[in-house]
């Protein structure tokens, strides 16, 4: 069993409300479910206003498969432009 677990940290730009942030960031979490059938929440920075963490994970019997849903997720996340990638971390186990 292969398990691959990517956070990213989102910079939401002008965002002044934690209700402006939190439609964005379920936005962003529902799409991903549905369309890569990951398990995905927001994990850290819930209560800063311009700054989200999205963590997720992918479990497959193959490392390739799992890095490649990872890459293709990363790649969907940066075509959206509602926000900027601060930061990634992708671990595969």
């Amino acid at each position: 069993m292969v398990v691959g677990i990517l956070t990213v940290e989102l910079s939401l730009g002008d965002i002044f409300s934690l209700k402006e942030k939190r439609q964005i960031v379920k936005s962003i979490i529902d799409r991903i479910k549905y369309r890569y059938n990951v398990s995905i929440a927001e994990v850290d920075k819930q209560d800063v206003k311009r700054r989200a963490v999205i963590g997720m994970a992918c479990v497959s019997n193959s490392n390739q498969l799992v890095d490649r849903q990872l890459d293709i997720i990363l790649d969907f996340l940066e075509v959206d432009g509602r926000f900027a990638i601060e930061d990634i971390r992708k671990e595969i186990l």
